[in-house]
């Protein structure tokens, strides 16, 4: 089993990493210029937002139910759905990988810790670390760099 932290990303191309990181670096640096108010909006979003771990369980559920419903109530042959569907929740339990993930992170679903990393970038951005300082004038890039520790 994999023991790093965050095993999507682990599993994840580089290339995907590398939009999903640049389209987060964008976000902060346009936030980075708007106001305390539009900046807390955004962090209420974020509050918000569908990891790729609850899209994934939220997706791998609805299908295994439906699948046993419909092999209830209509044909056993639906039952190869939470066939198909529990292998792979499991697979991504123990691997953090499973057939789903690629395609949920090319559409840009991002892991918890991606959010968090922009939520917190915004927080540094608004003021509520008053121990990080910006030494720069990017202050997009030291709120960045604040949370990459």
């Amino acid at each position: 089993m994999t023991e790093n932290a965050d095993r999507v990303r682990e599993n994840t191309s580089d290339e995907t990493n590398r939009q999903i990181d640049n389209e987060t670096v964008a976000r902060v640096e346009e936030y980075s210029q708007r106001s305390k108010a539009e900046i807390t909006r955004r962090i209420e979003e974020l509050d918000r937002e569908w990891d790729v771990e609850r899209l994934l369980e939220t997706n791998a559920s609805v299908l295994a139910l439906s699948g046993l419903v419909l092999g209830a109530t209509h044909s056993k042959k639906w039952l190869i759905v939470p066939g198909i569907v529990l292998p792979f929740l499991l697979q991504h339990a123990i691997q953090g990988w499973c057939p789903p993930i690629p395609i949920f992170r090319r559409l840009g679903v991002r892991t918890r810790q991606e959010i968090d990393r922009e939520k917190y970038a915004l927080k540094v951005l608004r003021g509520d670390f008053s121990e990080v300082e910006n030494q720069t004038d990017d202050k997009a890039r030291a709120a960045l760099n604040a949370v990459s520790a």
